[in-house]
């Protein structure tokens, strides 16, 4: 997939640990044809963190209503996702 293919996003993800997190996202992104470029995760205590870079292809629906989507399966799996545009992330953390 070449860059001006997709849309880069960042994805994080929090949630009571349990097995079957990190299979869970990146199921989803590996059915919607969503390319997962780095991750990094850790466990605090019980705590489960991740954050993922990930590049969504552009021919793939819509990248609100399948971030939406990604955040509402979280919820159903007690997780809470967030999936942000690399832009916007980027512009967040721009003095």
């Amino acid at each position: 997939m070449n860059k001006g293919d997709s849309m880069r996003a960042v994805i994080s993800v929090v949630g009571k640990d349990r097995p079957g997190i990190l299979a869970f996202v990146s199921g989803y992104c590996a059915e919607r044809n969503i390319n997962i470029v780095d991750v990094t995760q850790k466990v605090l205590q019980d705590l489960f963190t991740m954050i993922m870079i990930a590049d969504f292809p552009l021919d793939a629906g819509h990248f609100q209503e399948t971030a939406d989507d990604l955040e509402e399966r979280g919820i159903e799996q007690g997780l809470k996702i967030h999936v942000m545009h690399e832009d916007i992330f980027n512009a967040m953390h721009t003095i």
